[in-house]
């Protein structure tokens, strides 16, 4: 074939590709998200003219579709959770914890103790003493009734019952987190001995408190309630007020045993206000990034590698874009690009797309209204500008005809 031909050929080939380019249009999903009724009302991509945008409506729509706070009304009847927060306050044992068991002037029954599987302690010549969830206390008082009532003791002798070391527990956690599963918190791995907290009576943790299990499990998520968190113990269901964790007042944060059961209902609707760090908020945002100009040859020239981009927990799409690198450079061949943020519903499981002018995000007063938060698993993609589109046209075009 001729020169000429394959010339007319490849220019041929460039007006199709671009007219192709030119004739794309945006995403679909399932949800209806241009009204505001995606997840999250950001998605939504406001119709009004720059000149028109005068308010911000997303937080307004999305706080329209929340149900109403269950206010933490505790099982027991205490508003605010009060009263299941004091049954369930202190230090609780539970199965394989180290103890510490002292009885004034007696060998027999002074010694070191593991929680067995059953929740109990097992003290020679005597019955099993229930620990599971009761505090030291309590365990001691048990101890001393079987002592004087087996006749070890003509009157209760003084004991001593100190945890040495807490072990890890298994919790279930479910509702409105973003990974609902079974976690397991606090303690150390099964092959590391703490040798010098072991030797030390008196032991605490944080490690198994309600917020870790929390964290565990993903972190809550923008429609929880957490103004009515359950803690089900055995057959006893507990409800609890954990406003205070964002509003810096009276944080509830009690301390977990194996076998709890803990459930975040939810309100149903994107709460701005839990888009920031806490205790009980997700660490940290992993984000899928992509900004290529050309598709790459291998994972390496493209920097694909094990690990995906982590940022703060809150960061919006717009920051997002800019940590890819889509935004700046030479104003002539780099502004008017596009990015896409591919998301999920964490309460439907629905996908949804959109995409946006970076150009106009950026230069629009109401961009609030439009510049979503970014969610756990989130990816964002970079789409060239127009020139650097006819350039790739062109480069393609002379290998083509050369």
């Amino acid at each position: 074939m001729p020169i000429t031909a394959l010339k007319l050929g490849a220019t041929l080939l460039a007006v199709s590709v671009l007219g192709n380019c030119a004739s794309l249009d945006t995403p679909d999903n399932l949800e209806p998200v241009n009204v505001g009724d995606g997840y999250q009302a950001q998605y939504r991509d406001p119709t009004v003219s720059r000149r028109n945008a005068e308010f911000l409506r997303s937080a307004e729509i999305n706080a329209s579709k929340c149900l109403a706070l269950r206010g933490g009304i505790g099982a027991s009847g205490g508003k605010g959770g009060g009263v299941d927060q004091a049954a369930l306050r202190g230090e609780r044992l539970t199965r394989n914890d180290l103890v510490d068991i002292r009885v004034s002037d007696d060998d027999t029954f002074s010694g070191n103790y593991v929680v067995s599987r059953d929740g109990t302690l097992k003290l020679p010549f005597l019955k099993p003493i229930r620990a599971q969830g009761r505090e030291t206390h309590e365990v001691e008082s048990d101890i001393a009734a079987q002592l004087v009532s087996g006749d070890f003791f003509s009157s209760r002798p003084r004991i001593s019952v100190r945890v040495a070391d807490f072990a890890s527990v298994n919790v279930a956690v479910s509702g409105a987190v973003f990974e609902p599963h079974s976690v397991e918190i606090g303690g150390v791995a099964g092959h590391q001995v703490d040798s010098l907290r072991q030797s030390a009576l008196g032991a605490s943790t944080e490690a198994r408190n309600l917020s870790a299990s929390l964290r565990a499990a993903g972190g809550v998520r923008p429609d929880a309630d957490i103004s009515a968190v359950e803690v089900r113990r055995g057959a006893k269901t507990y409800t609890l007020d954990m406003r205070g964790v964002f509003q810096g007042s009276n944080a509830v944060d009690i301390m977990l045993v194996s076998g709890d059961e803990i459930f975040v209902p939810s309100r149903q609707c994107f709460q701005e206000d839990l888009m920031r760090p806490s205790p009980i908020s997700p660490p940290g945002v992993s984000l899928f990034l992509s900004n290529l100009t050309q598709p790459a040859a291998g994972n390496a020239v493209s920097a694909v590698g094990r690990e995906v981009r982590e940022m703060p927990y809150g960061t919006r799409y717009l920051q997002g874009v800019v940590d890819t690198n889509c935004v700046g450079g030479a104003r002539a061949t780099s502004a008017h690009r596009s990015a896409v943020l591919f998301s999920r519903n964490p309460t439907t499981g629905v996908s949804v797309v959109i995409e946006r002018d970076i150009e106009n995000l950026l230069r629009r007063a109401d961009r609030d209204d439009y510049d979503p938060y970014l969610l756990p698993g989130d990816a964002i993609a970079c789409y060239d500008s127009t020139v650097t589109n006819v350039g790739e046209i062109g480069r393609m075009v002379g290998q083509i005809a050369f």
